[in-house]
């Protein structure tokens, strides 16, 4: 690594990306009810269909025009935004100013999310995941700056088509910046800071939006007459020293636009995969295979480089719109072997044949970076090894496996490079509650 990345240093050449999915329980429930797109959508935690107990995890945009916000008890959010279904039954309330509401359901959204995960990682090799809705994206070595709108667009752009869900991006040269640019221009946001304009860019921004100020800390910083960024910017440091301690001098500096953090991924990977969409959906099997040797290729390069071996084999079939096939094979011990990553996963392929395709993707998993010895695949048989779909370790007696939402565990992760602080209210920005603050 150049010294110039180590942590600790600084440098305007860093080019980070912050993406942040928009409304992302109410966009899962819409990929999956696309009559939903539009309509006041509400998401509950605790909460049961027809039931008023619970509270609001996420609220759509089209909720939150009702009042609604996330945290709020499903209780009061009926009382703002009655439910369609009842609506429809009551000549009192009027069916356009009633929603919907749908109990929040953790698998269908992890394995969503798992699919936005693959596109950032074929976007980037340094990746920090630091919720299930949210990461950030090291660019630096293949990202000029001249290029970063349209390197951002184009993300956006394949998550939107290849996922069905929408992401707002933020690119600059610091994590802390990257991070409020993602949320400056929600909805749908794409917004660039380029080095040199950060300060600028945070100036008449509240308080509040700066990477690490919560609801606590601005009414404090209020208190002191810093009602905006640039107030913090230009504030004394002696006096945000003695009212806040480090922390209050790590915020002033965000302000400031200076941020010597560096991303780094969370420990090694669970798995490694590429994924390809056709540009529309693809019934001959040529094609198919074609498209699923490159990818599998593509893999074992990856594993090869970042001295991965992998125990187990899988590819991943979209139909349309976006019914998600998954399949998988084990070996008896890991493996570094990319013909047979490239057999596998066409032999995995072959069930669907005549199907219609619009994506496809070679995953492998249960991954060693150990320096031992490869296994013997002497007691290798197609047939009759254990498999598991999403390398956690799972064995079993069949070959494959078949989820119908194409769920692939995705680790959630909480720490401080999530921007929230400790006087932080449960709801992020986007108005998404994490349900890790929540028994």
């Amino acid at each position: 690594m150049d010294a110039a990345r180590l942590p600790g240093t600084q440098t305007t050449d860093q080019v980070v990306a912050h993406v942040d999915m928009d409304c992302f329980y109410a966009a899962c429930e819409r990929r999956r009810e696309p009559a939903l797109e539009g309509e006041p959508l509400v998401v509950g935690m605790g909460y049961e269909n027809g039931e008023t107990h619970g509270a609001v995890a996420t609220a759509s945009y089209e909720a939150r025009e009702y009042g609604v916000e996330s945290a709020m008890a499903i209780s009061e959010a009926l009382e703002r935004l009655p439910r369609r279904v009842e609506a429809a039954e009551d000549p009192e309330t009027s069916v356009e100013a009633a929603g919907y509401y749908r109990p929040v359901d953790m698998d269908h959204y992890e394995a969503v999310a798992s699919e936005v995960k693959d596109v950032l990682h074929d976007a980037a090799e340094v990746v920090r995941e630091v919720s299930i809705d949210e990461a950030y994206l090291d660019v630096t070595d293949d990202v000029a700056w001249d290029e970063a709108e349209s390197w951002a667009d184009t993300l956006k752009a394949t998550i939107e088509s290849e996922v069905g869900v929408v992401a707002s991006v933020g690119v600059a040269p610091t994590m802390s910046a990257a991070k409020v640019a993602s949320d400056h221009d929600k909805p749908d946001g794409l917004v660039v800071v380029r080095p040199g304009d950060v300060r600028e860019f945070f100036a008449d921004l509240p308080v509040e939006e700066v990477h690490g100020v919560g609801p606590v800390t601005a009414r404090e910083l209020a208190a002191l007459d810093i009602e905006t960024a640039g107030d913090l910017a230009a504030a004394d440091p002696e006096t945000v020293a003695e009212r806040f301690g480090d922390r209050g001098l790590e915020i002033r500096r965000y302000a400031r636009g200076e941020d010597t953090r560096t991303i780094t991924p969370k420990g090694d990977p669970k798995s490694l995969s590429r994924e390809s969409a056709f540009t529309e959906a693809v019934e001959d099997t040529d094609q198919k295979r074609q498209k699923v040797e490159t990818l599998a290729a593509a893999v074992a390069d990856r594993a090869h480089r970042k001295e991965a071996r992998y125990q187990t084999i899988g590819i991943k079939v979209v139909e349309p719109p976006f019914d998600v096939n998954t399949r998988a094979r084990s070996l008896p011990g890991p493996v570094d072997d990319a013909d047979l990553v490239k057999s596998v996963a066409l032999d995995l392929l072959t069930e669907f044949e005549d199907a219609a395709v619009r994506k496809v993707g070679v995953r492998v998993s249960n991954l060693d970076f150990s320096a031992g010895r490869q296994a013997s695949l002497g007691g290798f048989d197609s047939e009759d090894s254990p498999q598991t779909d999403d390398g956690e370790g799972a064995t079993g007696g069949s070959t494959t496996e078949n989820d119908p939402e194409g769920q692939v565990s995705l680790t959630e992760f909480g720490d401080t490079a999530s921007g929230r602080d400790e006087d932080a209210s449960s709801a992020n920005r986007d108005g998404q509650v994490s349900l890790d603050d929540f028994d």
